[in-house]
């Protein structure tokens, strides 16, 4: 409705003059408002990022990669839809950032810079009796930092989100490390997990890719935009109703998935691919996987939920194995058609099957042989290489770019071979060129790295759980606010 304005009458002018008044005092408050935010609060991005033997990423750099992220689509899709009008229509404030906030998180940069300090000089006194069979970098070090992980980190777990995608996934077959993880830290009575985010180091969102590929996938569509999308409207909502993500653009925020189309699947954010942690089956240097930040998840297949029986009672070190290697699986990828071609049903000893004989049991095969031979397939990770460890089987690495899981504090080679692909046409010589106390060795060390695979309900320390936790730890120490 238009207000008219009467000729003789000078209260129209007088009613003008005072909302323009009033439209200057509040453009006057909302600028005094920010000028005391950013007063107070600073820039959102991080200072600096440091790692524990004192590398630094400067935040010129950080920022550059942050910058040159383009935004979401904003288009949020119908399967957090519910999620996003309730917020949208309802009276919810998101949370504030209140001036105790700005403490909470100096206490908490304080008690990490006094983290990493501890670290530093265990890393340097060392302890040779801290590390059977050489299975760690610095045992010290390790030793020390998750100490300081059991005393300090807390981890805030969203809990937005549809719980058919969200808060659970699969804890049997071969994604199981996935849905092991997200109950653990969504159900389990462990003393990482703060309902108070203020207080919290981490911030988990436990949304399951191996879930979306099941309830969102069209099968045989390849068409991974629904996946993608709804992580972009997962990222928005938990964005736009706390606080806690815009302060460094979730580079203290984490994914955890098994499924081979998680990396493509974070890329539904550009700051979820580039900026947060995301721990990952798929650990792929040569796709964008950047060990600097992200975290090398191990996959492991549990059969109705359990390792096979089988493989966990492997017979003594002293007991002979006939067979020098073994390998059974399909034709996927460049590194086993190589395999194949130079070993397939060719040799005795060697006895590498692209289908295992029916007379033939998997395990039972792996406990007859020497060395495990664990080739990528399509995707680097392969369950082979814990079900190795687990029969005390050398796990023999052939793959190109895979970081392997914990090996920021696992030295591999106290437990592993690496074998170059271009020398599987020789792999049967270099087996045999092991000595056997170098083979006794690598025994050792998988029977002392073991605890770090096994996954346990309840969890215990040094498990899985605790190994997966202490490496997203490592990367938050490395990360300054």
């Amino acid at each position: 409705m238009m207000m008219k304005k009467s000729g003789g009458d000078d209260g129209g002018g007088l009613l003008y003059t005072s909302l323009g008044v009033l439209c200057c005092v509040l453009v006057l408050s909302v600028i005094a408002v920010v000028s005391i935010r950013f007063s107070v609060s600073g820039s959102p991005f991080p200072s600096s990022v440091s790692s524990v033997n004192s590398a630094a990423i400067t935040i010129a750099e950080l920022q550059k990669k942050v910058i040159a992220a383009t935004l979401a689509n904003p288009n949020p899709s119908r399967a957090i839809a519910s999620d996003l009008s309730y917020y949208r229509n309802s009276s919810f404030t998101p949370i504030p950032r209140k001036s105790t906030v700005v403490r909470k998180d100096d206490k908490i940069e304080e008690g990490l810079a006094r983290a990493r300090a501890a670290i530093r000089k265990a890393a340097v006194a060392g302890n040779l009796s801290m590390n059977p069979g050489g299975i760690y970098r610095n045992a010290g070090a390790f030793y020390q930092s998750y100490k300081e992980m059991e005393r300090k980190l807390k981890v805030y777990v969203y809990e937005d989100g549809d719980f058919i995608l969200v808060h659970n996934g699969p804890c049997k077959d071969i994604y199981a490390s996935e849905g092991r993880f997200i109950s653990e830290m969504e159900y389990g009575n462990n003393k990482f997990r703060t309902r108070d985010p203020h207080s919290a180091h981490l911030y988990f969102m436990p949304f399951s890719v191996a879930w979306m590929v099941k309830f969102l996938y069209v099968p045989l569509s390849y068409n991974l935009a629904p996946l993608k999308q709804y992580v972009s409207d997962y990222v928005r909502l938990i964005s736009t109703k706390y606080p806690f993500w815009n302060r460094t653009h979730g580079a203290d925020h984490f994914m955890l998935s098994c499924h081979d189309w998680a990396p493509v699947t974070s890329k539904g954010n550009d700051f979820l691919y580039n900026t947060s942690i995301r721990v990952l089956c798929n650990a792929n240097s040569s796709e964008g996987f950047n060990p600097q930040k992200d975290v090398s998840l191990p996959e492991i297949y549990l059969y109705n939920g359990v390792v096979s029986p089988k493989l966990q009672s492997p017979p003594p070190a002293n007991i002979p194995r006939p067979y020098l290697g073994f390998f059974a699986g399909g034709l996927h990828g460049h590194v086993r058609e190589t395999l194949f071609d130079h070993w397939k049903e060719k040799d005795s000893q060697l006895r590498v099957y692209q289908q295992l004989p029916k007379d033939m049991d998997y395990p039972s095969e792996m406990l007859h042989s020497k060395f495990c031979l664990c080739p990528s397939g399509y995707e680097v990770a392969s369950p082979r290489v814990v079900e190795a460890i687990y029969a005390e089987c050398v796990p023999v690495m052939l793959s190109d770019h895979y970081v392997f899981p914990f090996s920021d504090v696992l030295n591999w080679e106290a437990f592993s071979l690496q074998v170059n692909i271009s020398d599987i046409p020789r792999l049967k010589d270099i087996l045999l060129a092991v000595p056997d106390d170098k083979y006794m060795k690598l025994k050792e060390g998988m029977r002392a790295v073991r605890k770090h695979f096994e996954l346990n309900r309840p969890a215990r320390r040094f498990d899985m759980f605790h190994m997966i936790l202490h490496s997203i730890w490592l990367r938050r120490l490395n990360l300054r606010l």
